[in-house]
């Protein structure tokens, strides 16, 4: 985790400085891009500390060592949902609630109904059926 964090935490004071220099550029009178750019400076600061905390509870994984083997990384990733339909069903209402900009604002609350339903059977996948724990 310890690459991860520097990537990020290095390409904060980038868009802090890219976003001045934007703003000077324009005179200031585009306040868009200008705020864009110093909300991602704080998106990768916000993403280089969660980065930051996690490594300090974790130990050192393959990739950290410089004279790791790929065999060290070998065995369970993660915990991953086998066979699982709720992504799609997820993607699904993602869909149908940015075509509401497109068709009429009544669609935004069937997709959002859709979403919630989507992303309730998808946390509780492993609370019932065949994967219960």
């Amino acid at each position: 985790m310890k690459v991860e964090y520097k990537v990020f935490l290095a390409m904060t004071p980038f868009y802090i400085v890219v976003g001045v220099i934007y703003g000077i550029a324009t005179d200031w009178s585009e306040p868009v891009g200008i705020v864009g750019l110093l909300l991602t400076a704080g998106l990768v600061t916000m993403i280089g500390l969660y980065l930051v905390l996690t490594a300090k509870k974790m130990d050192d994984r393959p990739e950290d060592d410089p004279e790791g083997l790929i065999e060290e990384g070998a065995g369970d990733q993660g915990v991953y949902a086998p066979w699982s339909w709720w992504p799609l069903a997820t993607g699904f209402s993602a869909a149908v609630v940015f075509a509401a900009l497109a068709v009429g604002w009544w669609l935004l609350y069937i997709g959002v109904a859709i979403g919630i339903v989507a992303l309730v059977g998808w946390v509780f996948e492993y609370s019932r059926g065949q994967h219960a724990h």
